[in-house]
């Protein structure tokens, strides 16, 4: 199994760390992403002096995406290792219908670590979500906020955010000739809601890349009730 501990190997050692952190967990529209990103303390230092913070410290808009995105190609070519692992739409809303979500990302973290190079620390944002993944990894650590303190764990959010929105700015490109402006990355905010009443105004649906197991009480007026009902409990006894 993977996600050992390195043995120390030197006096003043250059501690190789691994941080997890997600991207788009939230939105109603489209993907969510997961990244583990491998650093050490010297690269850990160049990347903090280059500017590395959580990526929601950015904004957003196309010029917070372009700062992530130049950050996320410096912090691959710098990394020991890098991975992401990206979630449709569809199965986040088969694990979210069996109240899995949590499980899912740890499922997701776990062959994340099991894929990188031993290190001699492993941090995931999310004390909760991912506590139980410590029986399992002995040097695995769990801490709300984890990109504020840990360079590593930046890093992936800064990873798993620009991959997240390039996927997201695919599906703006697919309805802004149609529909204009698709700005809100998918979240419930305004401008989220704004494109998908204009898109079921015209189709009588949601857009294909909508979460159905996300609430759309915005368009019930037009569609109805858009979620599924959850599945009979003895389906997963």
């Amino acid at each position: 199994m993977r996600g050992k501990p390195r043995k120390p190997s030197a006096m003043f050692p250059n501690r190789l760390t691994l941080g997890i952190d997600e991207a788009g967990r939230g939105p109603a529209i489209g993907p969510m992403v997961m990244a583990a990103v491998a650093i050490d303390s010297k690269t850990a230092a160049q990347l903090t002096r280059k500017g590395l913070r959580d990526s929601k410290t950015y904004g957003a808009g196309d010029e917070a995406h372009a700062i992530r995105s130049a950050l996320a190609a410096e912090i691959r070519a710098r990394a020991k290792f890098v991975a992401t692992i990206e979630v449709e739409h569809t199965e986040i809303d088969e694990r979210v219908m069996r109240n899995e979500l949590n499980v899912l990302e740890r499922e997701l973290a776990t062959k994340l670590i099991d894929r990188a190079p031993d290190c001699d620390k492993i941090i995931a944002d999310g004390k909760r979500m991912f506590s139980a993944l410590c029986l399992r990894y002995s040097h695995f650590i769990s801490c709300d906020h984890a990109e504020d303190a840990h360079a590593s764990v930046a890093a992936a959010s800064v990873v798993a955010k620009a991959l997240r929105d390039d996927r997201f700015n695919k599906i703006r490109a697919r309805y802004e000739p149609e529909l204009g402006p698709s700005a809100g990355g998918g979240y419930g905010n305004a401008a989220t809601r704004a494109w998908v009443r204009a898109y079921v105004e015209r189709y009588g649906r949601l857009p294909d890349e909508a979460r159905r197991s996300w609430p759309f009480p915005y368009v019930h007026d037009l569609i109805g009730e858009t979620r599924p009902p959850p599945p009979q409990a003895e389906l997963f006894a």
